[in-house]
């Protein structure tokens, strides 16, 4: 009988005990769903320049047989990037992206198709970090066999000081924001009870290089202009009010 009580006894202690911490959590958080909230979002911008720059370029040949056209494939892309190493770009910014050989064919109505072909194409794609390199290296690379320049994009080696330029100026904004709004609906900032943020620099798209190359003949020192990226942070927080 004893036993029994003694059980009961320490049942009901680990219950109290097990019950407070749960009381008070639940005792805050009716506190906090009780209380006057502002939820708002802002935004923070900083225009940088960019300080480099990827370009996809590659080689398009044909040939009578699949062994031929790669072939010849290779042997101008070799010649490709030598001249990219030759205009200071490093071996560790020069990437293949693509391979592709594809058989040719003539198609006649009623007729099989009839092979007339192979055509090889080699992509790569090349991370220029000295953006006074870039036009001479698309300079080269055509004059070195290219036959294929796709895009071009910009963007920032390291983006944390522009997105910590930006990350200030839209707390600054959220905290404006939420001075306004308290002091409209007769309130006053008590707290920031939560922050977070979304957002970070974005690369314009891919530009075609071929409208920044001149067609005249012979080629003319191509133009490229990085312009500036827009950098961007996005915040949510909650505040808690009070009269």
């Amino acid at each position: 009988m004893k036993t029994l009580f003694r059980a009961a006894a320490l049942s009901l202690l680990l219950a109290t005990t097990t019950a407070a911490p749960v009381l008070a959590q639940d005792a805050r958080a009716d506190t906090m769903f009780n209380a006057s909230t502002l939820n708002l979002s802002a935004y923070g911008e900083t225009k940088v320049a960019p300080d480099m720059a990827t370009i996809n370029l590659g080689v398009l040949v044909e040939a009578k047989t699949a062994a031929g056209a790669m072939a010849a494939n290779g042997a101008r892309m070799n010649q490709v990037i030598a001249a990219l190493k030759a205009g200071g770009i490093a071996a560790k910014d020069i990437q293949t992206s693509g391979l592709n050989l594809n058989a040719q064919y003539v198609y006649a109505q009623n007729e099989a198709p009839k092979l007339t072909g192979y055509q090889a194409s080699n992509q790569v794609t090349v991370t220029v970090r000295d953006l006074t390199r870039l036009g001479p290296a698309v300079d080269a690379v055509v004059a070195a066999g290219a036959n294929q320049v796709n895009g071009i994009s910009f963007g920032l080696a390291d983006p944390t000081a522009a997105e910590n330029a930006a990350r200030i100026a839209a707390v600054r904004a959220l905290a404006a924001k939420a001075e306004l709004y308290a002091h409209a609906t007769g309130y006053r900032l008590q707290r920031l009870v939560s922050l977070s943020e979304g957002g970070g620099y974005s690369a314009p798209q891919p530009v075609p290089m071929l409208r920044m190359m001149k067609s005249a003949a012979p080629m003319a020192d191509t133009a490229v202009a990085p312009g500036e990226l827009n950098v961007r942070i996005d915040v949510t927080g909650l505040y808690e009010l009070g009269r």
